[in-house]
This record gives C-alpha cells, structure tokens and sequence, in this order.
C-alpha cells in the first residue's frame, strides 16, 4: 500500500518559516506558526526552506522555482506538504491529514480524539522517558524491553493510556509486565485488515519478526512495525529470535 505523504514532524523553533498572504485564510495559518516556534517571515527572506501561501498562485510558483516547500491553503493540487489537524497531549502529539482532501473531516476526527485521550496522556509520556535507563538495566535485550513496554500500555494494564496516569512508577510497572518471546500462529480468514481481531492486531504490532506465506496480503503484513523482520515461508518456523508471528490465510 502507498503512502500519499510521508507524516513528519518538523521542528521549527527559532526557524524563518514564509507566510504569504493576510486576513481570515492567512491568520490561523500564523498562530500556529508562532505557537511551533517559528519566525514567520516574507517571502523574500532567503533563508526559508518552507512556506505556506493563503492566495497567491503566481507566489507558490516564483518559491518552488526557488525550492521552497510549499503549502497553498485549500489548494492540495499546488502544495508540497498538508498542514494536519493536531491534538496536543504535549510532548505526544497526534496529526490527522488528509492530505488535503477534506480538512472537515480531520477536524472531525480530531475532536473525537479529543474527547477519548486524558491529559496525562503526556505526563506517562515523560514517565516512559525517565524510566528507559532503569529498563534498559533490567531488560537489555531491545524486544525483550518493546514486549514489556507493550504489555503494559496494552488495554486494561497498568500504563494503559487511555484511563488515565496517576503517577506511579512506569519502570516498576513495565517491569511486572514483561511478555515471554516465542512463535504465535495467526489464521485468518480474511485479507481484510479491518477484519483483524483486536488481539490478531496487537501480536502483529509487537512482533519481532513476522513469517507468512506467500498469499497474505501486503495490507496485512502493513500492520506490523516497520522494523520488523519479514520472511516468506512455505509452512510455520518451530522458533525464532525474540517474537515471531507466523501468518496464514485459512484454506
């Protein structure tokens, strides 16, 4: 499956960051330039590397001719890169794009978002970053470490993100979840990876390395980690190193 756009977040602190254009269109466009750090500058500032451009085609054309990455507000057929809809649980912060399409429904979306993430989503954030010294001590083995760090944010767990963190100790609590490695066996019935089970999807998210035969479809093999290992194979490994997920098709 191809990605339309590659999500990045770009930091912009103290950068000059063009903005071409005034009034309604132009203004929220600014606040969230400045809320990111950046020196919103003109567009003669040579020194920019992006750009975002409220209504001024003949403006995005002279900058991309310069190499400036270019944002042309409700224009997608002109811009090099989307400005997505944030939900901000800083230091986490979650993007929604559509890469143009519909700014509406991003919006849509990241209200829902809102509504579900607490805002100590943030503050297990940081926890997880304090703990990573004392879990690299006690689980040095790196997928050891990302099975214990899963399990403990897994739904109902103790670092669950969605109900709430109340401060405890986040090495303390990866530590008592620490998941075994070994091979699990997924069969599934569909190449449809909206019909995965929740459980189907989360061996998938973990796996270390994921074998399959040569039928699985790749939108399948999508929801593994991108680090993760993949190998086809005409029938299921006995072991592996770290966590392996096999995947079949039922027949």
């Amino acid at each position: 499956m191809t990605l339309h756009s590659l999500p990045l977040f770009v930091r912009l602190n103290g950068r000059p960051v063009i903005l071409v254009g005034e009034g309604e269109a132009a203004e929220p466009k600014r606040r969230l330039l400045e809320r990111a750090g950046a020196v919103v500058v003109g567009e003669g500032d040579p020194r920019a590397r992006l750009a975002i451009v409220a209504d001024d085609d003949a403006a995005v054309a002279r900058l991309k001719a310069r190499g400036v990455l270019v944002n042309a507000v409700d224009r997608p057929e002109l811009c090099d890169f989307t400005l997505p809809a944030i939900v901000d649980r800083a230091p986490v912060l979650i993007a929604i794009g559509t890469g143009g399409v519909s700014a509406g429904l991003a919006a849509a979306v990241r209200q829902r978002l809102e509504a579900v993430l607490p805002a100590s989503l943030g503050r297990l954030a940081e926890a997880l970053h304090g703990a990573r010294a004392a879990l690299r001590a006690a689980l040095p083995d790196g997928g050891a470490r990302r099975r214990a760090i899963g399990a403990a944010l897994a739904p109902g767990a103790a670092l669950d993100p969605l109900a709430g963190y109340d401060g405890r100790d986040a090495a303390a609590a990866v530590l008592a979840s620490v998941a075994a490695g070994g091979v699990v066996h997924l069969v599934l019935a569909s190449g449809d990876p909206d019909e995965l089970t929740l459980r189907q999807a989360r061996w998938l998210a973990a796996a270390d390395r994921v074998t399959h035969r040569a039928d699985v479809p790749p939108a399948i093999l999508d929801r593994a980690r991108a680090d993760a290992a993949r190998m086809v194979c005409d029938a299921a490994p006995s072991a592996g190193e770290g966590l392996t997920v096999d995947v079949a098709m039922a027949r």
